[in-house]
């Protein structure tokens, strides 16, 4: 089973009302449990790899056999006074619009809504995400050619 195939389980399962299902293939075995919070948890096995996906982007560490690691997803303490950019969409994430241009944003620069943060590329698609707030970036939340899941926190904007 490919990556395209348990997102889009992922979308059915958050759509239903199903608590749990599990798909096992000549691959190995998937399963997708639905907790309270809209957390789903994705693991896959033999390709020894776990993945998290969080679409309220918090984080839920993954239990996996002592032969596989888990990946977390970041979660930065949220500031009162800060609003969150989050990605629109599951794909890639830049900062760069290409590798020998600088960093579209950084901590400290101001934007203002309209102005591009970062690319996600999806499918061989590079996408320009606009901020929708005016602030001040005061974090960036996702390392450069990182993968990133839909509304994952992306930036912290201090308005102004």
């Amino acid at each position: 089973m490919d990556l395209k195939q348990i997102h889009e389980l992922i979308k059915i399962v958050n759509k239903s009302n199903i608590g749990e299902i599990s798909i096992e293939d000549k691959d190995g075995k998937v399963t997708i449990k639905q907790k309270e919070e809209q957390v789903v948890t994705v693991a896959a096995a033999p390709p020894q790899q776990v993945y998290n996906v969080a679409p309220q982007a918090q984080a839920t560490p993954v239990a996996a056999p002592a032969a596989q690691a888990a990946i977390p997803v970041a979660a930065a303490p949220v500031a009162s006074n800060t609003i969150t950019i989050k990605s629109p969409m599951i794909g890639t994430f830049y900062r760069k619009s290409s590798p020998d241009k600088p960093a579209l944003v950084e901590v400290g620069t101001e934007v203002a809504p309209g102005k591009v943060v970062c690319i996600i590329e999806a499918m061989k698609l590079f996408n320009e995400i606009e901020s929708e707030v005016k602030g001040r970036i005061v974090k960036v939340l996702v390392e450069d050619a990182s993968p990133v899941e839909y509304d994952q926190p992306l930036f912290l904007v201090e308005p102004n």
